[in-house]
């Protein structure tokens, strides 16, 4: 008779963070711009209120149909950079899809994949987002980090390296 040993693997369970986390980058996947495929949940109490990925409007044509609305963006230091602004970012998808089915999000955490850009700051900080965990930080996030500390939003990056595109 054979004896049968049974294996047991002991796997890792992941933290809030890391689950909400790994959740943000799935959203992410059905982003219809390639150039980040940046997805974002909403928390509060550990439960999922949120999420949004970077799309077009509904209705609208999808940068990866039609292709990327490309604008040229002069920053502060006097260096130029390419921006898609075809896409609506994820945060603030993640913000009106909440605000469209009547969710509350004040006082929340925003998980993402990166760091707000600045416009979206200023929506997440008006919408009462209290803590923001992105897995890596963005190449144009001073002002994202300026704004949230004097508004006290709490910022965590994960990952201490910088999302760049192909074409900045």
């Amino acid at each position: 008779m054979k004896k049968v040993v049974k294996k047991v693997i002991k796997s890792k369970r992941p933290s809030w963070d890391e689950y909400f986390l790994q959740m943000a980058e799935l959203v992410g996947s059905r982003g219809t711009c390639d150039r980040g495929h940046a997805g974002t949940v909403i928390v509060k109490d550990k439960r999922l209120l949120a999420t949004g990925y970077a799309g077009s409007p509904i209705g609208l044509p999808h940068c990866d149909d039609v292709g990327h609305e490309m604008h040229t963006v002069t920053n502060d230091d006097g260096t130029s950079s390419q921006h898609c602004i075809r896409t609506t970012h994820s945060e603030t998808n993640a913000i009106a899809n909440a605000a469209r089915f009547g969710i509350a999000i004040d006082g929340a955490t925003m998980y993402s994949k990166f760091v707000s850009c600045y416009a979206c700051a200023k929506v997440v900080i008006n919408a009462g987002i209290k803590r923001f965990v992105a897995i890596r930080d963005y190449h144009a996030s001073a002002r994202t980090k300026e704004i949230f500390k004097k508004s006290g939003v709490k910022l965590e990056i994960i990952k201490k390296e910088v999302e760049m595109y192909s074409r900045q």
